[in-house]
C-alpha cells in the first residue's frame, strides 16, 4: 500500500524474471494503494523445488498464470510465504495451499480464508533451502506488526517494508512508527553488510541501489516527521488537518493511507 510517490523508478511495471531464482507475476489487482499490482514472487530455480510468495488475489486469472508458470519452469511448490497479512497479499494463500497440498508460511496465524490448511509461523531466523536459492526469513514489523522481508542470496524480497516507487503507510495502530525505523535501519545495515544488489518489493518495480534507497526512506520519515511537528506547532489539533496541511499531493483514494501514517507519527512524537 502506497504513499505519496517520492522514491524509485517511475513509469509502468509488468513483472517478470529478476534473476536465475526469482520471477515475479504480477497480480490483476492495481489500484492507488497497490500501484501496479501485488508481486507474486516465484524463488528457486528452473526445474526444482520452489516457494511462492505473496499470492495475492487469485481471481482475473492470477492462478492459472502461477500455475502456468510454474509449469514452464518445471517448479513444484513446497510452501506459500506471507510477507504479510494485509489482504492484497494473502486472500488467495490458504487456497493455493491447498490446491498444492502444501504448508502455508507466516508470521501471524491469523490468514483469510476458509481452506482448511497448516499455518507453521515464522520465527526469526527461519530459512528455507530450495533448489539454488536459501532463504532467510527477517522481521521487519512496522508497516504492520507482522511484516517480515526475506533475504534470498544477494536480493531481499521486502513486501510492503519498501516498495518499488513511492513510500508506504504505517497501517497504524497495527503499525508503529518506532519499529518501521528500526527495520528499516536493520534492512539498510542488512544491504550494506551483505552486498545486497537488489530489493524486490511487494509493488512496484525492481530497486538497484537498496541501500540508498533505504536510506531514503529514512530520510523521508524523518523529514515528515519534522512537518507533522511543525504543523502541530502551528495549530492543527488532529489527524485530518495534519494531512491538509502536510500530505497536500496526495490523491483523495490514499487519504486514509495517509491518516493511519499520521495517526502513527503523532503516535511516535508523544512517546506513546
Amino acid at each position: 500500500m502506497s504513499g505519496r510517490l517520492l522514491i524509485g523508478q517511475d513509469g509502468s511495471w509488468n513483472g517478470g524474471v529478476a534473476s536465475s531464482i526469482a520471477e515475479c507475476l504480477l497480480a490483476p489487482n492495481p489500484s492507488a494503494w497497490t500501484l501496479d499490482g501485488t508481486n507474486t514472487w516465484i524463488v528457486g530455480e528452473a526445474s526444482g523445488d520452489c516457494v511462492i510468495i505473496d499470492p495475492g488475489p487469485l481471481g482475473s486469472g492470477h492462478r492459472l498464470a502461477i500455475e502456468d508458470t510454474l509449469e514452464r519452469r518445471g517448479n513444484k511448490p513446497i510452501g506459500i510465504l506471507l510477507t504479510h497479512g494485509h489482504i492484497d497479499h494473502s486472500e488467495g494463500a490458504r487456497e493455493l495451499a491447498a490446491l498444492f497440498g502444501v504448508p502455508l508460511h507466516a508470521w501471524d496465524s491469523g490468514v483469510p480464508g476458509d481452506a482448511p490448511v497448516e499455518i507453521s509461523r515464522f520465527t526469526r531466523g527461519d530459512r528455507f533451502e530450495v533448489n539454488g536459492a536459501d532463504i532467510r526469513v527477517l522481521p521487519t514489523p512496522g508497516h504492520s506488526s507482522d511484516s517480515v522481508c526475506f533475504v534470498v542470496d544477494t536480493s531481499i524480497i521486502t513486501g510492503d517494508t519498501v516498495l518499488g516507487r513511492g513510500t508506504t503507510l504505517v497501517a497504524h495502530p497495527d503499525g508503529r512508527l518506532d519499529e518501521y525505523l528500526s527495520s528499516l535501519q536493520m534492512l539498510a545495515r542488512e544491504c550494506e553488510d551483505l552486498g545486497i544488489t537488489q530489493l524486490l518489493p511487494g509493488h512496484g518495480p525492481l530497486i538497484d541501489e537498496p541501500t540508498s534507497v533505504v536510506e531514503a526512506y529514512l530520510r523521508h520519515r524523518f523529514e515528515r516527521l519534522e512537518e507533522i511537528s511543525s504543523a502541530m506547532n502551528d495549530g492543527a489539533i488532529n489527524d485530518e488537518e495534519i494531512v491538509d496541511r502536510v500530505y497536500v499531493d496526495i490523491p483523495p483514494e490514499v487519504r486514509p493511507a495517509a491518516l493511519a501514517t499520521v495517526r502513527a507519527q503523532i503516535e511516535y512524537l508523544q512517546g506513546d
